[in-house]
C-alpha cells in the first residue's frame, strides 16, 4: 500500500464536505479523470451534477490546500492512503453500497484481514457482557480470524485487547481522523492496534471526534467483515447500527442473549426475536459461518511453497533429518539462499530444525481444524 501521486485528487474530494461515494462516482463519469475535475471551473462541476453550493465549496477547499504539502504531511505521520483504485483497498469492503472512495490507514491491512468478524456492543458493558467479549475475541483471533471493531470504550476496547492478548490481529474503524485517537485513553491500545492491525478511518486526517461521525463509519466496520456480533446493546445503542448495516450489506448478524431485565441486553434480545443468530458458543459462530473450511484453507496456503527456492528445498526434505550442507548440495543452491529460505520456512511451519543445523519437512495432514 502506499500514496500514489494521483491519490491527491481522490484526498481533495474526500476534503470537500457533502462529497462522498455517490457524487464522487457522478465526477468520475462526467470528466473520466479526478485531476480534470479537480481543476474544473463551477460550471462545469455543476453540469456533473453538483449543486452550486458544492461546486462553490469545491473551489474554495481548491484554493485553500495545497494538496502535494497535504499529503507530504500525511506521509510523514506515517499513515497509508488507499482509494477504489488501489489494488490493496479491502475487496470485502468494496462489494457493500457506496463503498468509502478513500481510505486512510495506521498500520497495514493483510490478505487474511479478509477473514474477519465484528465484534461491537455497548460502552456501559456489565461483567457478563465483558466475560463473552474477552472469550469471543480471544477465540476468533486465536483461530486465526481478525477482530474489528470502534476502539469505543466498553466491548469495543476489550475486543481489540482481548485479540491483539491472543497474538491475533485486530482493526478499529475510527470516527476521526487515525491521528486523532478517540477516546484519549485508548492511546497506547492504538499504538498496539497499529502494530499488529491497523486503524482505519474514512475521515480526513485531522477530522475530529465529532458525535455526527460515529454512526456512518459504522458501515465500515460491518463492510470489512463476514459478520457482526453484538454482544450487549441498549435499545438505542450505536451498536445496533452497525447491526442494521451488516444486515442491509448482506453479512450475517449474531447477538449474545441476555438477561430479559438487564437494560444492555434489551437491543441484543430484540435482534435475536427480529432474526439474528443467537451466538451460544463461539464454535457454532464458526460453524454457521463455516469459518472452519476457512482456517483449513489459511493453514495449507501458509505450507505452500512462496516461491522455487522453497520449493526446491522441499523437494528434499522429508521426515528424515538432512544437514543444512547436504540440503545445498542436492538443491544446488548457494548456502546463503538456502540458509535464509530455511529461516523463513521454519517461522512458516514448513520445517523443522532439530538441531546441529539439521532439518526436516513439516506435512501438513489435517482433515479438520480444532477449536
Amino acid at each position: 500500500m502506499g500514496t500514489t501521486r494521483d491519490n491527491r485528487y481522490w484526498v481533495g474530494f474526500n476534503l470537500v464536505k457533502g462529497i462522498g461515494a455517490v457524487r464522487l462516482q457522478a465526477l468520475y463519469a462526467h470528466f473520466g479523470d479526478l485531476a480534470l475535475a479537480w481543476q474544473a471551473p463551477a460550471k462545469e462541476l455543476m453540469e456533473a451534477g453538483l449543486s452550486g453550493k458544492l461546486a462553490e465549496r469545491v473551489q474554495l477547499v481548491r484554493s485553500g490546500v495545497d494538496l502535494d504539502q497535504y499529503i507530504s504531511k500525511i506521509n510523514a505521520q506515517g499513515i497509508q492512503i488507499l482509494t477504489w483504485d488501489d489494488e490493496g483497498y479491502p475487496q470485502r469492503l468494496k462489494e457493500i453500497d457506496q463503498p468509502p472512495p478513500v481510505l486512510y490507514i495506521r498500520g497495514e491491512l493483510i490478505q487474511e484481514d479478509s477473514w474477519a468478524v465484528a465484534v461491537v456492543g455497548t460502552r456501559r458493558v456489565s461483567a457478563y457482557g465483558r466475560q463473552v467479549t474477552e472469550e469471543l475475541a480471544s477465540f476468533l483471533a486465536t483461530n486465526g480470524i481478525t477482530v474489528v471493531s470502534g476502539l469505543a470504550r466498553g466491548v469495543d476496547a476489550i475486543s481489540h485487547q482481548s485479540a491483539l492478548k491472543s497474538g491475533g490481529r485486530t482493526i478499529a474503524v475510527m470516527g476521526c481522523g487515525v491521528d486523532r485517537i478517540y477516546p484519549p485513553e485508548h492511546t497506547q491500545l492504538a499504538s498496539k492496534i497499529v502494530a499488529s492491525g491497523a486503524l482505519i478511518s474514512d475521515y480526513p486526517v485531522g477530522t475530529p471526534p465529532d458525535a455526527s461521525n460515529f454512526p456512518p463509519r459504522n458501515r465500515i466496520i460491518s463492510g470489512l467483515s463476514i459478520a457482526t456480533v453484538v454482544v450487549e446493546a441498549g435499545e438505542t445503542s450505536g451498536a445496533l447500527i452497525t447491526a442494521q448495516f451488516a444486515v442491509d450489506q448482506g453479512r450475517e448478524v449474531f447477538a449474545v442473549p441476555g438477561n430479559i431485565l438487564a437494560p444492555q441486553s434489551k437491543g441484543t434480545n430484540r435482534l435475536i426475536a427480529q432474526g439474528a443468530h443467537p451466538m451460544i458458543s463461539a464454535s457454532d459462530l464458526l460453524d454457521v459461518l463455516k469459518l472452519t473450511s476457512v482456517t483449513e484453507q489459511r493453514v495449507v496456503r501458509k505450507v505452500l511453497p512462496a516461491d522455487e527456492t522453497e520449493s526446491r528445498l522441499m523437494d528434499v526434505l522429508t521426515h528424515e533429518p538432512l544437514h543444512m550442507d547436504e540440503i545445498r548440495n542436492q538443491t544446488g543452491l548457494p548456502i546463503e539462499r538456502v540458509s535464509a529460505a530455511l529461516v523463513m520456512m521454519e517461522l512458516k511451519g514448513m520445517v523443522r530444525q532439530v538441531g546441529g543445523l539439521n532439518y526436516v519437512g513439516v506435512k501438513e495432514e489435517r482433515s479438520g481444524y480444532e477449536v
